[in-house]
């Protein structure tokens, strides 16, 4: 079976000054697969996530998206061309309802020169979008409820319906599950598989139970260097692995 790689990254490396934060990395990701970056704080995850979504280019290396060279492209230019990231932080609008979040980024995904006549929060399309991205990732029951009164694990939700919003065909997720309880990381778990036919997912996190639940495969970084990837049982069953990440000595 041909595999349908949507994102790659070739010998990523970054550099500030004397600092390697990213070195000599290398990763595919797949439709159909989430891949997980585990990692230590400063193991140089989320920088990697920057370089792959275009928020600073790489000092070598490269990247290519749906089989074109986005190395030096910027990051509003990646996301018109299928590439959805969520941030540790939220990065929702708090005042507005949870349909208009989506809309909003349907609108600026699907950008048209307005009729000075034309209320683009009343424009059919984009409200369709947003509101079938909500649907899909829990919240059609919530759409007129305002952003800022959800709970931690709706707003996460709420991220990722916005990305979604985008039409994107590889999602770039940054802690996901931090800070959700037991059922919030079941129902954000279970939306990741449902996601993961359509979409190549790279999922930084670290919850360690639920990364060797959902992930088809795991990249490990030290120091912004790769020490292992692989399957979960061959991540989980390396000695470097247990012996720099999971405590074993």
């Amino acid at each position: 079976m041909t595999r349908d790689i949507l994102l790659r990254g070739h010998n990523l490396t970054r550099r500030w000054g004397g600092l390697v934060a990213v070195n000599n990395v290398s990763l595919e990701l797949e439709r159909g697969h989430v891949h997980a970056v585990i990692g230590t704080n400063g193991a140089g995850k989320s920088t990697l996530i920057n370089l792959l979504s275009g928020e600073f280019p790489p000092s070598s290396g490269q990247v290519e998206l749906l089989g074109q060279d986005v190395s030096h492209w910027p990051q509003a230019r990646r996301a018109r061309t299928g590439l959805g990231r969520s941030y540790q932080r939220n990065t929702i609008y708090p005042s507005f309802t949870v349909l208009e979040n989506c809309r909003l980024s349907a609108q600026a995904h699907h950008q048209q020169a307005w009729a000075f006549w034309r209320n683009a929060e009343q424009d059919p399309h984009t409200v369709s979008i947003g509101r079938e991205a909500a649907e899909r990732v829990g919240l059609g029951h919530a759409l007129n409820r305002h952003a800022g009164f959800l709970s931690h694990g709706e707003k996460r939700q709420l991220e990722i319906a916005m990305c979604l919003a985008t039409a994107p065909q590889v999602l770039l997720l940054d802690e996901p599950l931090a800070g959700m309880g037991a059922e919030e990381t079941e129902r954000m778990l279970t939306l990741l598989k449902e996601l993961k036919h359509d979409h190549a997912i790279l999922l930084v996190e670290h919850d360690m139970d639920a990364v060797f639940r959902i992930a088809d495969r795991i990249t490990v970084m030290v120091n912004g260097l790769v020490i292992a990837s692989g399957s979960p049982d061959e991540v989980r069953n390396n000695a470097d692995v247990r012996a720099a990440y999971l405590g074993d000595h």
